[in-house]
């Protein structure tokens, strides 16, 4: 709270207020009527601080801090007794800016297609109750929000009442508050005592498939009554929450000074992008309402895929450091000796098993990769990743079969998400990023003409294995090349693990000199993009890069972005991103949506400063200018340290 404040401008000590100073409290709670009582006697400001309305991954209690805060001179939002900033936004702000209104009606619609609430432990997996029911919504008992909102318990037996008077035949559904269900704080219902045809909902359900499937929706002052006018319904309010009195709510209480009448993105703007205070984890700096979500998505996707643990078999000693730190945030990753014996420690404890790429092939598992913007530094020098992706499908890379990629690229992005990817792919190439951000000398002078780039690979790697056609070497490439383009000026770019003698894939120099004009050793692969006027290649991810670069590109085998429309394909281009399995044409993907799903969407970031997923534009900003640790040469030990002992039964214990 203290670094929300100073970056907001205000300087947090302890003591009573002296002159030119102001008293900041905790909303309503118990312990706000000192603060009151010193800013009283003094005559100082008052300031009242609650959480924004998209908080965290788990309640306050169990340790999260906000993403955001409410920092407000006048009021708290639900204190109907003085008008909050809140609600001075929601009565007095035009609210008629239209590219406001539009992030709106896209923050409504990203956090529906996100599964984005309040707190955010809710289990995607959790299929909600059959439709049809009346839904209810529970909250803590004693809570400041239900007193000050002119309620109380007794508010919640009346509110049940009436919802069974109003829909005799229809289920009635009472959702319980999250801290309830974890046992953090008790609600107002019983289970052993309601009625016949009521039940209460304590499993940890989405709150969006909960309003999805209700007809109706009672409340008192729960903010997720707030959410139900975004799902679109009309809530029944009993208390007086900063919501009602707007037009979107059917109310129990009168509001004399709420006379306006406002749409459901007028609501949202106000309360979520005009009135918060959003702060970035990472950067440690104020944000906007759409970089708070970034930051969100990225903490919720990592607990979704973490949440039951992992364990992994047959991995390097130096990875198990870092994979770790990404997958072992809320249920510590167990390292296993074999796939026999991870089997046996999913079985008994729940985790899911972990891969490495394609090792052990015919088990089923999720499988991890490096991402797209990896580093600063080659796999192959044990540099850690800041991006991984992981696919319970398939892998990217492996196009004999469908992968969670290729669900995304054929998914249209969410909304915001093509201007999203739009700003990230400009930042991209205006700082010059790739995939491993190598230094590298300053281009020689390159001949002149036609330039085609061609970039090497290596040999045995799986994207060759798995996915190149006819062509599988690099010598086979270049002269392919030259046999299609005898006039242009061959560029031809070794890869870096290959220069290094680290993997196969070299071709003796004399042979090189009769295949490409020019051979460019560590040259920067980026800097040789816009030097040249088209990329051909087997599978590189260089040639994803060019894409984004606006380079025409041209594929001898199938790797990720081929196929689409985007890429001339001699290669073997699977059929499934052709056509439908009817036989109907698949839509086409922008090169915005394709950036969208490969960098976005798939994989998942690490920050190696705060040590906490992050959304790619944290990766970027590290990769660019920040501080990522080095532990190259420690992993390096390790490695051999392996080699040296691996057949010790001892280094594999867990």
């Amino acid at each position: 709270m203290r670094r929300i404040l100073a970056a907001a401008g205000h300087e947090l000590r302890f003591g009573l207020p002296r002159p030119g100073e102001g008293v900041a409290v905790w909303g309503r709670s118990p312990t706000a009527g000192r603060g009151e009582r010193a800013a009283a006697r003094s005559g100082a400001p008052l300031i009242r601080i609650e959480d924004a309305f998209l908080r965290s991954l788990r309640p306050g209690r169990q340790g999260d801090a906000p993403l955001g805060l409410l920092i407000d001179p006048w009021g708290v939002h639900f204190d109907p007794s003085a008008p909050s900033l809140t609600e001075r936004l929601l009565a007095t702000n035009p609210l008629d800016d239209s590219n406001l209104l539009s992030r709106a009606r896209d923050g409504i619609a990203r956090l529906i297609a996100s599964d984005l609430s309040k707190y955010n432990i809710h289990d995607p997996d959790l299929p909600p109750p059959p439709a049809g029911y009346v839904l209810l919504l529970d909250q803590t008992r004693g809570d400041a929000s239900i007193r000050h909102s002119g309620a109380s318990a007794t508010t919640f037996a009346t509110m049940l009442v009436q919802a069974r008077e109003e829909h005799p035949s229809a289920r009635i559904l009472i959702k319980t508050h999250p801290e309830t269900r974890l046992g953090l704080r008790a609600g107002h219902f019983d289970a052993a005592t309601l009625p016949p045809g009521v039940t209460l909902c304590t499993d940890a359900v989405s709150p969006w498939k909960l309003l999805e499937g209700a007809i109706a929706v009672y409340t008192v002052s729960s903010q997720m009554g707030f959410e139900a006018i975004l799902a679109g319904h009309r809530p029944r309010v009993f208390g007086q929450p900063f919501y009602a009195g707007w037009g979107l709510t059917a109310d129990e209480h009168a509001f004399p000074r709420r006379k306006r009448t406002l749409t459901r993105a007028q609501l949202f703007a106000a309360a979520m992008i005009l009135a918060p205070t959003w702060f970035d984890p990472c950067r440690q700096r104020l944000c906007t309402f759409e970089e708070a979500v970034d930051q969100l998505e990225a903490d919720t996707f990592a607990w979704r895929q973490d949440r039951h643990g992992h364990v992994a078999p047959g991995l390097r000693l130096w990875k198990r450091r870092p994979l770790q730190q990404v997958f072992g945030q809320h249920r510590p990753m167990v390292f296993a000796r074999s796939p026999d014996q991870a089997a046996r420690i999913a079985d008994a404890t729940g985790r899911r098993l972990l891969l490495w790429g394609t090792a052990f092939p015919d088990l089923p598992a999720t499988r991890i990769e490096d991402g797209f913007l990896r580093s600063r530094g080659l796999g192959a020098d044990l540099i850690p990743p800041l991006s991984l992706v992981t696919d319970d499908t398939g892998l990217y890379f492996d196009p004999t079969r469908e992968s969670r990629l290729e669900r995304l690229i054929l998914a249209p992005p969410p909304a915001g998400g093509i201007a999203r990817a739009e700003r990230l792919v400009a930042r991209l190439t205006a700082l010059g990023l790739s995939k491993y951000n190598l230094p590298a000398a300053p281009l020689p002078d390159l001949p002149a003409g036609h330039r085609i780039l061609v970039p090497g690979q290596v040999e045995d790697d799986a994207s060759i294995r798995l996915g190149a056609g006819e062509i599988r070497t690099n010598r086979a490439l270049l002269e392919t090349v030259r046999a299609a383009n005898p006039d242009a000026t061959i560029l031809y770019k070794p890869h870096p693990d290959v220069e290094a003698g680290l993997r196969p894939g070299a071709i003796p120099p004399a042979d090189l000199a009769a295949l490409a004009d020019a051979v460019l050793h560590h040259a920067d692969p980026l800097a040789l993009v816009a030097a040249s006027d088209e990329v051909w290649t087997i599978t590189s991810t260089l040639g994803f890069e060019a894409l984004l670069r606006g380079k025409p590109v041209t594929t001898l085998g199938a790797p990720f972005y081929a196929g689409w429309g985007l890429t001339r394909d001699l290669g073997p281009v699977p059929p499934r991103r052709l056509r439908r399995p009817d036989g109907s044409l698949q839509p086409r993907p922008t090169l915005a949506a394709l950036a969208h799903a490969a960098l976005i969407a798939y994989p998942r970031y690490f920050d190696p400063v705060t040590r906490r997923p992050c959304p790619p534009e944290v990766a970027l900003d590290r990769l660019a200018q920040g501080p990522i640790p080095h532990p190259g040469l420690p992993n390096r030990l390790l490695a051999k340290l392996q080699g040296a002992l691996a057949g010790h039964a001892w280094l594999w214990r867990r």
